[in-house]
């Protein structure tokens, strides 16, 4: 009896044994294992992916900078060739079935729009534009910035199609029946649209050249908050794997954009201080902070949306390999598409408005007067070529090997019989396609419908995901549409 009134004491709630136990009391993660390994692979994942996204981004930054130098370098190049052939036609006689050919023709409309805008740009002053800008508020200025990104976006996602429209209308097969309102009111429309989206730039350039210039830092004001609302409104969302794509795409074009804005910003302010180099050095630390938030803001948003959505890093390498695809295919002898339509079409970046304004700003800003101007602007061109063939080298050889590293060498060769397969009516089923010849699993990887029981289970698994991904991704653009 004794032992058990000892035992019922022992037994009795207290504060001592309460915090012996709370000190003593153990458990065994390895019982969870299997959550636990899941959650440290996600932290690896978290730190891994800056280094992956820059990859994607720096290769996506160049992809544009490669179209946008080639507005520059050699359209007009191309525009004076196919110019040429246009007034050699009489004496060359009209043989043949075309008189220039499509690329030609798309050359000389793309020429033809450029001059068009830059002159009709001569007609807005960009002064009154900043002043009446300057008078507003912050909080204009920061409603003002806004709005002019989603107008951005959304001239972007409809001017392409404008563009589009026009060089199809123009190349279309004369045999065709007429289903266009005709090749001069499309020319206008894309006029048009050039010289609004090159204002509208313009006055982007204008509200952050104006936020430089501001005394109370309205600069971080609008930059910070803006970049911060992007992550509030991004990472509790729902991502796939196409969906992040086309924001990956975007934030490509939004940088790339931005960086020639801050260009255009610079270029004016050193004309107002008549090109005092002590001025740069106060220019560039606002500078670096556009462009470090710009950054930070990007790795936080991929870094939890690739969190929650259970996305793994890896994914920004098949990123890399379908822009990889677009560029090794558009220099095949029968590509069918520019490369600078591909890009505009994939990230929503259309260079012609951009190039636009940046001639109208640097012939602005720069006074070409006597002969030495004029050797000093011919080796500028020179120099601006020399950068476009070193660039285009580096990244066609990037591009190569993100391809093979992929395995889409096969679905490269193919394209050209896709595509023509598909003005077929639709009853050709991508299970009926026979193999390419030679039949190795590198030239002609397996259909991601098919089973084969050629190779390893787990082997084949795994390659017939990640060309499932790769095709899925490759049909898609950040505007919503299909290509390819």
């Amino acid at each position: 009896i004794k032992r058990t009134k000892d035992q019922a004491l022992t037994d009795m709630p207290s504060l001592l044994r309460f915090m012996c136990a709370e000190l003593t009391r153990g458990y065994f993660l390895e019982h969870n294992e299997a959550k636990y390994t899941e959650r440290r692979e996600r932290v690896y994942t978290c730190m891994r992916i800056p280094r992956e996204l820059e990859r994607l981004m720096s290769f996506g930054f160049f992809l544009c900078l490669d179209a946008f130098l080639y507005v520059f370098t050699l359209l007009p190049l191309r525009t004076l060739l196919a110019f040429l052939r246009l007034l050699t036609i009489p004496c060359c006689g009209l043989g043949g079935s075309r008189f220039l050919q499509p690329a030609q023709v798309c050359d000389l409309l793309k020429g033809l729009i450029m001059v068009l805008c830059y002159s009709m740009m001569h007609y807005v002053d960009y002064a009154m534009m900043y002043h009446l800008i300057r008078g507003q508020s912050v909080i204009k200025l920061y409603i003002i910035y806004n709005m002019l990104e989603v107008a951005d976006r959304l001239f972007s996602s409809f001017g392409q199609d404008i563009l589009d429209a026009l060089y199809w209308t123009a190349t279309e097969p004369k045999s065709r029946k007429r289903a266009h309102i005709g090749v001069i009111p499309h020319f206008f429309m894309a006029v048009f649209y050039v010289f609004l989206h090159a204002i509208l730039i313009m006055v982007q350039a204008s509200t952050l050249n104006v936020a430089f210039n501001s005394h109370n830092k309205s600069l971080l004001t609008i930059m910070m908050s803006n970049n911060f609302v992007e992550i509030k409104g991004s990472v509790f969302k729902k991502f796939e794997k196409n969906n992040l794509f086309q924001m990956s795409n975007s934030d490509i074009k939004e940088r790339f954009t931005n960086s020639v804005l801050l260009l255009i910003v610079c270029l004016r302010n050193m004309e107002q201080f008549s090109w005092n180099s002590d001025h740069l050095w106060v220019l560039l630390p606002d500078v670096f902070i556009v462009i470090l938030s710009e950054v930070a803001v990007d790795i936080i948003k991929h870094a939890f949306i690739t969190k929650f959505n259970d996305i793994t890093a890896d994914v920004y390498s098949e990123y890399k390999a379908s822009l990889a695809f677009e560029l090794v295919s558009s220099r095949q002898q029968n590509a069918y598409t520019d490369y600078s339509d591909s890009v505009a079409r994939r990230m929503g970046f259309i260079p012609l408005p951009l190039a636009v304004l940046l001639i109208r700003v640097v012939m602005s800003s720069v006074k070409i007067q006597g002969a030495l101007s004029s050797v000093c602007l011919l080796l500028f061109y020179l120099g601006l070529i020399t950068m476009k063939v070193l660039n285009n080298i580096v990244i066609l050889g990037k591009s190569c090997r993100y391809v093979k590293e992929a395995n889409m060498e096969g679905k490269l060769f193919k394209r050209p019989t896709a595509q023509t397969s598909k003005q077929t009516p639709k009853k050709a089923n991508p299970t009926k396609s026979p193999p390419l010849s030679g039949n190795t699993s590198f030239d002609s990887p397996p259909k991601p419908e098919e089973s084969s029981s050629e190779t390893p289970q787990s082997t084949e698994l795994k390659h017939r995901t990640i060309k499932k991904d790769l095709l899925e991704i490759d049909r898609f653009t950040i505007c919503g549409n299909r290509i390819g």
